[in-house]
């Protein structure tokens, strides 16, 4: 996981340039006419939504987190709810947006709570896949704060399954990654599902 971790970090997106005349190609490929007064500044902007779109490649989550993590003798179950998140899917290239819950049982350390919502940010400004994206966050706050347990879940509409295809719409997909003690501990994972869907 860590070497594949590794090999996604390393990507670099294209420069503005190159990506702009694959815009203009794609424009001229679907049958338009690119200098047309609605397309002239389209390529442009494509160019620059897909380097926002694809930000996560040049975050280096080590050095984020390296600069947010505090001693602290506090053991009880922290969560971050509601992170909304927007991703691309890795097999169409097209949207899936959603929210992420995050919680940990620290162990000694904590995390500036800020972070949380940057480290979604960060894996999920990548191509993606959401059952991925779903351990990535738990794993890197595993290795990075050491915490007795991480728990993640996330759930998502995907513009691939409405759009297209099935056509399911409101049809959101749900994907856990449950580590340490909410894994091993069942009272654990019951209080951080009871505190990200309260009745």
């Amino acid at each position: 996981m860590k070497q594949s971790l590794a090999r996604r970090q390393a990507i670099v997106v294209p420069p503005a340039r190159a990506l702009t005349h694959l815009a203009e190609e794609l424009l001229v490929t679907l049958g338009e006419d690119p200098h047309r007064q609605g397309l002239q500044r389209t390529p442009h902007r494509v160019a620059k939504a897909w380097e926002d779109l694809t930000s996560g490649y040049r975050v280096d989550v080590d050095q984020l987190i390296n600069r947010a993590l505090f001693d602290e003798p506090y053991s009880e179950m922290v969560v971050v709810r509601d992170i909304s998140f927007y991703s691309l899917c890795e097999h169409h290239l097209l949207p899936f947006f959603g929210v992420c819950h995050v919680a940990y049982v620290p162990n000694g350390k904590i995390i500036g709570l800020s972070k949380i919502p940057k480290l979604v940010k960060a894996f999920s400004r990548r191509l993606q896949v959401q059952e991925r994206l779903t351990n990535e966050i738990a794993d890197i706050l595993m290795r990075k704060v050491s915490p007795l347990g991480v728990g993640v879940v996330m759930s998502a509409r995907h513009m691939c399954m409405e759009m297209r295809g099935a056509e399911s719409l409101n049809s959101p997909t749900v994907t856990s990654a449950m580590q340490g003690l909410f894994r091993t501990d069942g009272r654990t994972r019951d209080e951080f599902l009871a505190l990200i869907h309260p009745k």
